[in-house]
């Protein structure tokens, strides 16, 4: 079934739980388990915040203590606040074309690590991403796209290539190995590397469905 609307009528029952305060969850641990369970209510239809926001919710939100970073795609469908049932102040979002890696977004990521006491990083792909599908095209055609689009395809190039362009199912494939190549990458980040092998800090790779709404973590397998 598609994503339940924002603005739909919350079925009958006992009222949802509430979500812990933004910083509540301090470990990568506890903050995986925060994001999962509004992921929950998200496809449950039953969100707490259900982006029904107002500007006083933002002035009440305070100084911000996100315990969770995600690193997502800019698809217009993949709301990250909304998709896992977040408010104001509760987590970091950076957004790009598949959710490349740049410098400016590995230092957004190393800032709120460092500065933010932030303990999870999520990477989150979804399915049917139209820079992956753009990357596919280039690598079977051989025409690389021109302008800044040319860089998105050859960050993601890799991933497809590893896949195998001309598998029937070099799409999901390849979705599934760039989230993985991008959770490799972050956690062999020279400010990242020591918190997460410490354990202080986590980095998870994750796939949204857009027809469900549900967000799945993937394993590291290639």
């Amino acid at each position: 079934m598609p994503p339940p609307p924002t603005g739909a009528a919350r079925p009958s029952g006992p009222p949802p739980v509430a979500a812990g305060p933004p910083g509540a969850a301090r470990t990568p641990r506890a903050a995986l388990a925060e994001l999962l369970t509004g992921n929950r209510r998200f496809v449950s239809g039953r969100p707490v915040h259900g982006h029904d926001v107002t500007a006083a919710a933002a002035v009440a939100s305070g100084d911000q203590q996100p315990y969770a970073v995600l690193l997502g795609c800019i698809d217009s469908r993949v709301p990250l606040e909304a998709i896992f049932d977040q408010t104001f102040g509760s987590i970091c979002v950076i957004r790009t074309g598949g959710h490349v890696l740049d410098r400016a977004v590995r230092g957004s990521i190393e800032y709120v690590v460092a500065q933010l006491g932030v303990t999870l990083v999520m990477v989150l792909g979804h399915e049917r991403c139209g820079a992956v599908a753009a990357t596919v095209d280039s690598v079977r055609t051989g025409r690389r796209p021109g302008g800044d689009l040319g860089y998105l395809v050859e960050r993601i190039t890799p991933a497809v290539t590893e896949a195998g362009p001309h598998d029937p199912a070099v799409h999901p494939l390849a979705v599934r190995r760039h989230v993985r190549r991008t959770v490799r990458a972050l956690r062999a980040d020279d400010m990242l590397a020591g918190p997460v092998a410490a354990g202080g800090v986590d980095v998870v790779g994750a796939l949204y469905d857009l027809d469900t709404g549900e967000v799945t973590l993937l394993d590291d397998a290639a």
